[in-house]
């Protein structure tokens, strides 16, 4: 149940980073970019859902996200694993079982009929709950989890997101001023890093990439998209 191996955290990133290019999550694409929900365009997207479907992969990545909350946070901070609709719901169940805690899963917005439910599940006042999602890329779908664990009388302040951005300056702003440590396993940086030791893309893409990390924005807006995130 419990995993109490702790691999550094640069030995965990670039395992994981390796882990999600194995199964085909990562996608570079700098001729045709992704829209995402910000509306930015960008060159990279990754589909850290993809996880679930692999056992032995989905298995070593909850002892990374295990480790790396027992020695970041500690090992009695947290009564209760909460997971974001919808795709925080899997690995929050497996993680919960990780550590031998309860789970809950957190909707978006109330159910809108029935008992109107935002939480689902048992979570008792007061409790210390730990919020994870399979990525966060400036922190805002994490917070509408958040702010609904808050409202119902319980404490937030640690959050895991297997996959960080890490690459924009209002995440960490964010968090910060939302009172929530992000833990994290991989950003963009340690995925390409792994991709360029790999040469699993061109050096061509491989540049666009490296570009976009570098200046999001400005590469959003020269590609048609957004060249601000909104507020949330």
């Amino acid at each position: 149940m419990f995993a109490n191996t702790f691999p550094d955290k640069a030995k965990i990133a670039d395992l994981f980073a390796g882990q999600l290019l194995e199964i085909g999550a990562v996608h570079f694409n700098a001729t045709e970019p992704y829209k995402l929900a910000s509306g930015m365009m960008s060159p990279v997207y990754i589909d850290c859902r993809k996880l679930i479907s692999y056992p032995r992969i989905r298995s070593a990545v909850m002892d990374f996200a295990a480790a790396t909350i027992l020695s970041e946070a500690g090992f009695e901070q947290f009564d209760c694993i909460a997971g974001g609709e919808t795709a925080g719901i899997p690995f929050a169940a497996f993680l919960a079982e990780r550590l031998g805690l309860p789970m809950i899963y957190v909707r978006k917005k109330p159910k809108g009929h029935g008992r109107n439910a935002q939480i689902e599940g048992e979570l008792r006042e007061g409790s210390r709950v730990l919020v994870i999602e399979d990525l966060t890329t400036a922190g805002g779908s994490m917070f509408t989890f958040i702010d609904a664990i808050r409202a119902a009388g319980s404490t937030v302040d640690h959050g895991i997101a297997l996959f960080y951005y890490g690459i924009f300056g209002e995440a960490e702003s964010r968090f910060a001023d939302g009172g929530v440590k992000l833990h994290y396993l991989a950003t963009w940086r340690d995925v390409l890093a792994a991709a360029t030791r790999r040469q699993a893309f061109d050096p061509a893409t491989l540049a666009s990439v490296e570009a976009f990390l570098d200046a999001p924005l400005e590469w959003s807006a020269s590609h048609g998209g957004v060249a601000a995130l909104e507020a949330q």
